[in-house]
């Protein structure tokens, strides 16, 4: 039984899919690559890495769960599983010793169903939106209920759990952690170097349709797991819906209102600000990134209504992509 293999979705990665391939070749690891209609070289670059390749059929709709889930069965189907699966996106490049620690940890404790790291941003200094994505993938290390998803998963923890839920088109990953904490598996983040990830966020309408997409997964995987992000379902509620709505009344209605409602907002802003402070972010950069993150609850709570809408019409969950 080969120890880890590594399942790597992508989607138009170009030279970003070339450097993951090589970072894992790099450790020794067998790759399968799951290709979501790609347009570029994506396939023919896998299938010269030594990868086995995956192309999902373009009659569904794409989603990264789908993809992860496609890969562990094209590996379940040569009869050959792996101890462990290394799941990866494809615009990550894997730490030089992040699969022989992350093996080490798993069979260390025969009650872990699943380990990660840190992931950091490649570019942060080229916009505020990748600087912001970096300073959220640094999380304090230990017991975790959630990540993302580069991680490294134990086959059998994965078989319990049920593998992903291709509907879950956003937190597809938190899904499955949380399912995987209920098959009775424990899940821990290491204080290692993991990945490196290339967002290339460049622009505010890519930073404005991720936040739309975190909304969704707030409330999909709540729907699925309740109360799970409920604090974060009642932020983007009452910051995105109600407090927007007022300040619209009040403008034609009652001035008062209107300033008592900006209020809150600054309010929210410096509170925001003065807790990134505090967890050791300079004051320029703690300026910048709270005006996103207060601002983030208006594109959160549309996804919020886009994932009920789905939901209540009986629609399909399509992936939503910022890139």
């Amino acid at each position: 039984m080969t120890a880890t293999t590594a399942i790597v979705i992508g989607r138009n990665e170009g030279d970003r899919l070339i450097a993951c391939l090589a970072s894992l070749r790099a450790q020794s690891v067998e790759t399968v690559y799951v290709d979501s209609g790609s347009h570029d070289n994506s396939v023919a670059e896998a299938r010269k890495a030594g990868a086995l390749v995956v192309e999902l059929d373009h009659g569904l709709p794409f989603t990264a769960a789908r993809a992860r889930q496609a890969g562990f069965d094209a590996l379940a189907e040569t009869d050959d599983l792996p101890e462990f699966i290394q799941f990866v996106d494809g615009d990550c490049i894997v730490a030089p010793d992040w699969i022989a620690t992350g093996e080490a940890a798993l069979r260390a404790d025969d009650t872990l169903g699943l380990v990660t790291g840190w992931r950091a941003e490649l570019y942060p200094e080229r916009s505020l939106y990748n600087a912001l994505c970096d300073f959220e993938w640094r999380r304090p290390a230990g017991e975790i209920l959630v990540c993302g998803g580069d991680t490294l998963v134990r086959s059998q923890a994965f078989v319990d759990a049920g593998g992903f839920d291709a509907n879950v088109i956003a937190g597809e990953d938190e899904d499955f952690c949380l399912r995987i904490g209920k098959a009775g598996w424990g899940l821990r983040r290491l204080p290692e170097e993991m990945t490196r990830h290339d967002a290339d966020m460049m622009r505010f309408a890519q930073w404005w349709q991720r936040a739309v997409r975190g909304g969704h997964a707030y409330a999909q995987v709540g729907w699925k797991h309740p109360p799970y992000a409920l604090r974060e379902q009642l932020r983007a509620i009452v910051y995105g819906v109600v407090l927007p709505a007022l300040a619209l009344w009040g403008v034609f209605e009652n001035l008062w209102i209107f300033l008592g409602v900006m209020a809150l907002f600054v309010a929210s802003y410096i509170r925001t600000k003065n807790g990134l402070v505090k967890a050791g972010l300079p004051y320029w950069e703690a300026w910048r990134h709270a005006r996103l993150i207060t601002l983030s609850k208006l594109p959160n709570a549309l996804g919020m209504v886009l994932f009920h809408w789905r939901r209540l019409r009986g629609h399909g969950m399509q992936i939503i992509e910022y890139k």
